[in-house]
C-alpha cells in the first residue's frame, strides 16, 4: 500500500515536474514576446498543483510573480507618463483652443467693426452717388438749356448776319445807284487844282485826250471833289478826284473813249478814268482781275460789266457771269477754258479757303 502510494506520488511529482518544465518553456517564450503579445504574465496554477508544489518552484514562482509585479510597475510608470504627456498635450491644447477662440473672438470683432464701416462707407457713397446723380441730371437739363440757347443764339446771328449782307447789299446798290454817273480820276497830283478848281481840272483833261468831247456842251459836271484819305494817312500816292455828271450817259460815252485811247493823260503825266463804285464793289471787281488777265492773254475779250459782272467771249459767243461759282460750273462743260483756267481758279479757292481759316 505504501509502495502504491510512493509510486503514485513519484509519478505526480513527474507529471508535475514535466508540467512545470513544460510552464518554463512557455514562461521563457512569453518573456521573450513583446509586453503587447502576453495575455497575462503570470500562469495560473489549480489548488491542488499549489499543494503539490515544492520550496523551489515557489521560489521560481515568487521570482517570477516579482518579475511581473516589477514589469507592472513599470508599465504603470509608463502608462503614467503617457497620461502625464497626455495631460500636458492636453493642457496645451486647451491653452491653444482657448487663445485659438480668443483670436476668432478678436477676429470676429474686428471682422465685424469693418463690416460695419464698409457698411456706412457704402451707405455714404450711395448718398453720394444720388448726390451726385441729381446734380448731374440738373447739369444735364442746364446743359441742354444752353444748348438750346447757343442754338437760339446762332440762329439769331445767322439771321443778324444774314440782315447784315443783305443791308451792305441794298446800302451797296444805293451807292452804286448814286455813284453810277460819277467818274472816278486816279493820279491827278495834289494841289493841282488850286488854279482852275477840280471842275477845271476836267475840262482840261477833255481837252487834252478827247478834243471831240470837250466841244460837247452836253457834257457838264456837276460837282467834283476828291476822296477822303480813310487808310493811311501818310501815304504818298494823290487822292482820287470824284467827278459827278449829269447823265450815267456821258459817264459811259467818256470812259468808251478812254478805253479806246489806251493811255490818258494830264498835263503829259499819265492818269486813269474810270467808273465810280462803292467799296464792296470795287472789291468785286478787283476779284475778277486775274481772271480777266488770263482771259486777256488768250483772247477772250474779257470786260468787267456794270457793276461786278465779268464778260468774255467762248466759242463766238459772248458770256457773262455775276459769281466765280457760277463760272466754276460753266468753265466744268469747256475742257479748252477749263484747262485755260485752271491754275488761276485754283489759286482763288486756296486764298478763299485760307480767308475761311482765319475767319
Amino acid at each position: 500500500m505504501r509502495k502504491s502510494t510512493t509510486a503514485k506520488k513519484s509519478k505526480n511529482i513527474s507529471t508535475m515536474t514535466n508540467k512545470r518544465k513544460s510552464r518554463g518553456n512557455k514562461n521563457k517564450e512569453d518573456t521573450m514576446m513583446a509586453p503587447n503579445e502576453k495575455d497575462t504574465p503570470i500562469q495560473d496554477y489549480e489548488d491542488d498543483e499549489i499543494e503539490e508544489m515544492q520550496e523551489a518552484d515557489l521560489k521560481k514562482l515568487i521570482r517570477t510573480l516579482r518579475s511581473s509585479q516589477k514589469q507592472i510597475l513599470e508599465l504603470q510608470k509608463s502608462l503614467m507618463d503617457k497620461i502625464e504627456n497626455l495631460s500636458r498635450e492636453n493642457e496645451i491644447l486647451r491653452r491653444n483652443q482657448n487663445e485659438m477662440k480668443q483670436l476668432v473672438q478678436q477676429e470676429t470683432v474686428i471682422v465685424t467693426r469693418n463690416h460695419n464701416e464698409v457698411k456706412n462707407s457704402i451707405d455714404q457713397m450711395t448718398n453720394t452717388l444720388e448726390i451726385l446723380k441729381n446734380r448731374m441730371g440738373e447739369a444735364e437739363e442746364r446743359i441742354s438749356d444752353l444748348g438750346d440757347r447757343e442754338q437760339e443764339r446762332i440762329q439769331s446771328d445767322q439771321r443778324k448776319e444774314e440782315e447784315i449782307r443783305n443791308l451792305k447789299h441794298i446800302v451797296g446798290n444805293l451807292q452804286d445807284t448814286i455813284k453810277k454817273p460819277n467818274i472816278r480820276v486816279l493820279g491827278v497830283p495834289e494841289g493841282m487844282e488850286r488854279e482852275k478848281g477840280l471842275e477845271g481840272l476836267f475840262s482840261e483833261i477833255l481837252a487834252e485826250n478827247f478834243p471831240g468831247l470837250e466841244k460837247d456842251r452836253d457834257i457838264l459836271e456837276q460837282e467834283a471833289h476828291r476822296t477822303p484819305n480813310k487808310h493811311d494817312q501818310k501815304r504818298s500816292s494823290p487822292r482820287h478826284v470824284v467827278i459827278k455828271l449829269s447823265t450815267v450817259k456821258h459817264k459811259e460815252k467818256i470812259l468808251k473813249c478812254a478805253r479806246e485811247k489806251h493811255q490818258i493823260t494830264l498835263r503829259g503825266s499819265p492818269i486813269r478814268l474810270t467808273a465810280d463804285f462803292s467799296s464792296e464793289t470795287l472789291q468785286a471787281r478787283r476779284e475778277w482781275r486775274d481772271i480777266a488777265q488770263v482771259l486777256r492773254e488768250n483772247n477772250c475779250q474779257p470786260r468787267i460789266l456794270y457793276p461786278a459782272k465779268l464778260s468774255f467771249v467762248n466759242e463766238g459767243e459772248i458770256k457773262a457771269f455775276h459769281s466765280k461759282q457760277k463760272l466754276k460750273e460753266f468753265v466744268a462743260t469747256r475742257p479748252a477754258l477749263q484747262k485755260m483756267l485752271k491754275d488761276v481758279l485754283h489759286t482763288e479757292t486756296q486764298k478763299h479757303g485760307h480767308q475761311y481759316e482765319r475767319s
